[in-house]
This record gives C-alpha cells, structure tokens and sequence, in this order.
C-alpha cells in the first residue's frame, strides 16, 4: 500500500483528496491495510476534515462491516461536525438499525439534503416504525425530500405505508407529483386495482397521475386502460397537461419497462 495515514491528513487538500480517493481504489480491490485505513477515518472522524470523512463513506460499501456502527452513530448526532448526509447514507447501507431515532430526528433537519438523505436511509433499513415521520415528510417544502420519503415509504411496503402514499396521491397538496406516481407504481396488485379505478375519477389530475403510475409498473394486463385514455380522454389537467398525452407517454414507458425486463437490463 503506497498511501499514508500523514498524506491524509496533509495541510494540502490535493494531496488529501488523492490519498482518500487512492485508498478507496486499493479497498476496492481487497487490500485489507487499506480498508483499515478507512475504517480508521471513520472511527476517528474529528482527526480528518469533512471531506475526507465524505469521501470514504462515498464507497463504504468497500471497507464498511458491523465495527463502524458505533462510530457513525456518533457521528450522526454530532451536532458540531459536518457530513450528516453521509453518516446518514452509511447508516442505510450498512443496516445500522440503531440509527433509526437518529434519522427520524434528522427529517426536520435545516438541511434539505440531509432530510433527504435520512428518508432514504430510512427506506434502507425498512423502518417501518418510522412510517408516520416519513408520511410527514411527504408535506415537506422540498420536492426532492417528498420524492425521498415517497421511495422510503414504497420500500417499506406495509399497509400503513402504502395508505399513506395513496392519501397523499389523493389529496393533490403539490403540483405534478410523478414521485408518488412512481412510488404507487412498486405498491402492488391492490393499490393496482386503486389506480385502475382511479382512471375513472371525476378529476382529470387524478386520471392523469393513475396513468402515469399504471405505465410505471411496466404490467401489460394495464395496456387496454391506458390505450382507451390515450384515446378517448382529451381532458385538461390545471397544470395544462392532457391526459391521453400522458396515457401515451405511459403506454410507452410501460412497454419500455418490459423491453428491459425481457432483455435482462435493470428497471428504469
């Protein structure tokens, strides 16, 4: 290993940086004294800067195990140093599940990006105590934290998950929300049938997003809903979008979806 605990400490941020990013590639492939360097930043975060501290958790997958529980625990209710977002993160991928009350508190965090990243952590961890603080963060001001939360929740899955995305889907509070569409979208048969049901709402807006959702589970058995909508219903919604554009747009991402599935590429 040619790179120094002094090096990541060095007085000039370049040499720094190139020493993280240098141990980060020697963990990556299997060098044991660099994965210990790692978790020694980690372990020890006040004697590194932020950065460095970020960096190595950008690729804690590559050296992390159950020994950094404590300390990014730590970390993560250490109200002086920064990096929340990574703590958060790292929390997530690890499965720290003792960090859920911490991540929970960090939903009201001044920091959007820190909110956002402890809803995905959250979904993460499958924090299915942390359903009613996640359901709260749908109202949040930031769309990327309601976006996040969405995800959480549909990751979580159970039923006071679910109901939560389909109140929020339902009460139209922002506009075009395609992340809970897409959130519905992964919820299964019975929310399935709720949006099938949905294309027939009295409010274009609502058959506009039920498409979109319907598309989003790329399931053919949703293709004679969509095609009659992309035909028949030429209603505005309020944002000026039309309906039967976004059936088309969806019978289009609903065959995509299967094209990738059919072929062994991941989902969109």
């Amino acid at each position: 290993m040619l790179v120094t605990r002094s090096q990541l400490t060095h007085p000039d941020q370049e040499v720094r940086v190139e020493a993280v990013q240098g141990l980060v590639t020697l963990a990556g492939y299997g060098d044991d004294e660099a994965r210990e360097m790692l978790r020694e930043v980690v372990t020890h975060y006040r004697d590194f800067d932020v950065e460095i501290y970020t960096r190595a958790l950008n690729r804690v997958e590559v050296f992390g195990d159950a020994r950094l529980a404590e300390p990014l625990l730590v970390a993560l209710g250490d109200t002086d140093y920064g990096g929340k977002l990574w703590s958060a993160t790292a929390c997530g991928r690890l499965g720290v599940r003792a960090a859920e009350p911490l991540l929970v508190a960090l939903l009201e965090h001044p920091d959007l990006m820190v909110r956002e990243g402890a809803c995905y952590a959250l979904g993460d961890l499958g924090a299915s105590t942390a359903v009613g603080a996640l359901a709260r963060s749908l109202d949040d001001e930031s769309e990327y934290v309601r976006a996040a939360a969405s995800e959480a929740l549909a990751e979580l899955g159970d039923d006071d998950a679910v109901e939560a995305l389909w109140s929020a889907f339902r009460a139209r509070r922002y506009r075009r929300p395609h992340y809970l569409a897409q959130a519905l979208a992964r919820c299964g048969p019975d929310i399935h049938d709720r949006l099938v049901e949905a294309t027939a709402h009295d409010d274009p807006e609502i058959r506009f997003w039920a498409a979109t959702a319907l598309g989003a589970t790329g399931d053919e058995r949703f293709e004679p809903v969509l095609v009659r909508l992309a035909a028949d219903d030429h209603a505005t919604t309020p944002t000026g979008a039309h309906v039967s554009t976004g059936a088309k747009k969806a019978l289009k991402s609903s065959r995509r979806r299967r094209e990738r599935r059919d072929s062994g590429q991941p989902a969109l």
